[in-house]
């Protein structure tokens, strides 16, 4: 696994550099706290009975960055990786099978198109696709929830990387 290291976002800066920034620095805080694990490790499950682990919450981010950038944000038809109608928590949902390297190389495809989706677009642009109740959101409101996201699941992160190793930090 290569050395992780994490962007600190800029103390002064417009409002879009500033939501670029705190988003970046959350999925490198993710990043951050699976970096140096093993497989078997990035798939220790917090304490029964849930199934919470490090590898799950970055299939999880996976599946979200796809739902917001590609669906919401650009209406794209993407069906999920993870999960499915029978299985709808399938990105927790580990086997031996499931691997560091595959998980993290869809992570960062996911990342970087949603990246190029939000490219160019006002904060205040509206959504292409809309949610199942038919709203709309402004990409403003989608980088805020992106944020909300990953700063909640790099909690849970904090917790799973110091039962694993004892490891602890921001």
């Amino acid at each position: 696994m290569t050395t992780q290291e994490r962007s600190e976002p800029p103390l002064t800066a417009d409002e879009r550099t500033m939501l670029d920034g705190w988003l970046d620095y959350h999925r490198d805080t993710l990043a951050l706290k699976c970096a140096g694990l093993d497989d078997a490790q990035l798939r220790t499950a917090s304490v029964p009975p849930s199934e919470l682990s490090l590898l799950g919450l970055v299939r999880h981010m996976v599946e979200v960055e796809r739902g917001w950038f590609r669906q919401v944000l650009a209406d794209e038809e993407t069906p999920p990786i993870y999960f499915s109608d029978e299985d709808p928590d399938g990105e927790f949902h580990l086997t031996e099978s499931d691997t560091w390297d595959e998980a993290y190389t869809t992570w960062q495809a996911e990342i970087a198109h949603a990246r190029r989706l939000a490219s160019g677009r006002s904060l205040d642009d509206l959504s292409d696709g809309r949610n199942k109740r038919g709203e709309q959101f402004s990409l403003r409101w989608i980088y805020t929830h992106m944020i909300e996201e990953y700063a909640r699941h790099n909690g849970h992160a904090d917790l799973l990387r110091e039962r694993i190793d004892g490891a602890t930090g921001e």
